[in-house]
């Protein structure tokens, strides 16, 4: 049976890159692996991907194939119920863009998570009023009550991420300190929340002046990476697109790093924090 579609959960992904890590190191192809299951080569390539769910029967044949010891499969198959359990977001989804149904694995997997924001307040630090704003004015193609929902998911990421102590690490453009969003009270209450987020051990905010030098991150969208702390779970790379709901996401090697550099090089022009602290008091 097909997978619900409510995007991979960490442990399906684990799980599905275990099962693909056997198969190269019994030398075998997904042509092959596939002949042993009795299915064409994209069905290995689905549940590889964790594209598919993982039924019990097409696994224990892969392993068996890929000739895994008993301990291995035993192992493998006790850990199916948990890695086809939907993900927390699961009730969110249908208010979810597409992109973001698998990053959410990622993204609770992350141990650092490091944003480009060019023109208002990242994600992961609005606030609800602040987030519910932003939808009405980019996302008018939704209903209010999926407007609602969505809110609530940023909300529950947050606090989701807070728990797990994720580092969050944003540079941001001080031009979303110039921009109205919402009205005057959300943006005296974002205010607030900045600079309460300033404060925390787990938050390094960085606010580019609107006076200050050109750095090589000025003009691009919105940018995420994810570095991931989970050995079968590369790290990731998100740019925003410029439709709402649109975005590119990529896990190579050369990408992420890539990103990186960019990251580190606009950083290092920001302002120190301690310095964005004081703009959030001007």
């Amino acid at each position: 049976m097909a997978r619900e579609r409510s995007g991979r959960t960490v442990a399906h992904l684990v799980l599905a890159t275990r099962l693909k890590t056997l198969r190269e190191a019994a030398g075998m192809t997904r042509g092959e692996a596939a002949e042993a299951l009795g299915a064409h080569s994209a069905t290995v390539r689905r549940i590889e991907l964790a594209e598919t769910s993982l039924d019990e029967g097409q696994v224990h044949t892969l392993l068996k194939a890929y000739g895994a010891g008993l301990a291995e499969i035993e192992k493998v198959l006790g850990q199916l119920a948990r890695a086809n359990l939907p993900g927390w977001w699961h009730p969110w989804r249908s208010v979810m863009d597409p992109w973001q149904l698998d990053l959410m694995s990622v993204e609770s997997a992350t141990s650092i998570i490091r944003v480009w924001e060019p023109a208002l307040v990242p994600a992961l630090l609005r606030t609800p009023a602040y987030a519910r704003a932003v939808d009405d004015v980019r996302r008018p193609d939704l209903s209010p009550e999926a407007r609602d929902e969505r809110t609530d998911l940023l909300m529950e990421r947050q606090r989701r991420l807070r728990d797990r102590n994720t580092r969050l690490w944003a540079l941001m453009s001080a031009a979303a300190l110039h921009t109205t969003v919402g009205n005057a009270e959300v943006m005296n209450d974002q205010r607030l929340a900045l600079r309460a987020a300033a404060e925390r051990t787990d938050v390094t905010l960085q606010i580019h002046p609107l006076n200050g030098p050109l750095h090589v991150m000025t003009g691009m969208p919105t940018v995420t990476l994810y570095r991931v702390d989970v050995p079968e779970i590369p790290d990731h790379v998100v740019r925003e697109g410029t439709l709402p709901g649109t975005a590119d996401v990529s896990d190579t090697l050369d990408t992420v790093t890539a990103y990186h550099v960019l990251l580190d090089h606009a950083c290092v022009i920001a302002p120190h924090p301690d310095n964005s602290k004081e703009a959030l008091l001007s």
